[in-house]
């Protein structure tokens, strides 16, 4: 069965379409939603089954922990063990938006969605979707690009479709992202912090956000 493709308005989300989403999050479903940058994969995070239905459908290996999109700093604080002063500032400075903080874990979050690591991806996107859907769900959810692993991000529900339209039972399309590049990923730990990728944030915006 191919996915259900569903419209939703990226600027303003219809609301009976955010419910009905969050419907298949409640169920452990995974659903692609569009977000700031590009299409990514919603699911609970706390629901194991969910989480191996997401390295199921991307064919990711599990030794690679799973992004969770947040819609307030004090959500993300309540999935790191501790939020180190950098983290703060960068969170401050950039979210919401397209930044990833990645930090220790906090322990009520399963392992497996860390992919055994104890670390937590953490994003509070600038896309009204994500948002709404984390309000409507009443918690944290998965923002892994939706795609099939080592192949190209979509930005639109075409690309979407032709990647992952028999594997995922719902597709919301907001149209096209616009998005050339991903988040910049930030690891921060004490006083330190590391550049994992460089996205849509410049090095230097961050480089300037920590001096």
């Amino acid at each position: 069965m191919p996915a259900e493709l569903l419209r939703v308005d990226a600027q303003n989300p219809e609301a009976e379409v955010l419910r009905y989403a969050a419907s298949f999050l409640s169920r452990g479903s995974v659903v692609a939603i569009p977000t700031d940058t590009f299409y990514g994969l919603a699911a609970d995070p706390f629901n194991l089954a969910a989480v191996d239905e997401i390295y199921r459908v991307k064919g990711r290996p599990e030794t690679r922990a799973l992004p969770i999109l947040v819609r307030s700093l004090e959500q993300a604080m309540q999935l790191a063990r501790e939020v180190p002063q950098n983290f703060l500032r960068l969170a401050q400075e950039f979210w919401p938006g397209a930044l990833t903080l990645v930090v220790d874990a906090a322990n009520r979050l399963p392992l497996k969605v860390t992919a055994n690591t104890g670390k937590v991806a953490l994003r509070w996107p600038k896309s009204d979707v994500a948002r709404r859907l984390i309000e409507e769900f009443d918690g944290p959810i998965t923002g892994t690009s939706a795609n099939i692993s080592g192949f190209p991000s979509c930005s639109n529900a075409d690309q979407l479709m032709k990647q992952l339209g028999g594997r995922l039972p719902l597709i919301l399309d907001g149209g096209e992202t616009g998005a050339l590049l991903g988040s910049t990923i930030v690891h921060v730990h004490g006083g330190a912090w590391k550049i994992i990728r460089e996205g849509t944030i410049p090095v230097a915006e961050i480089e300037k956000a920590l001096k």
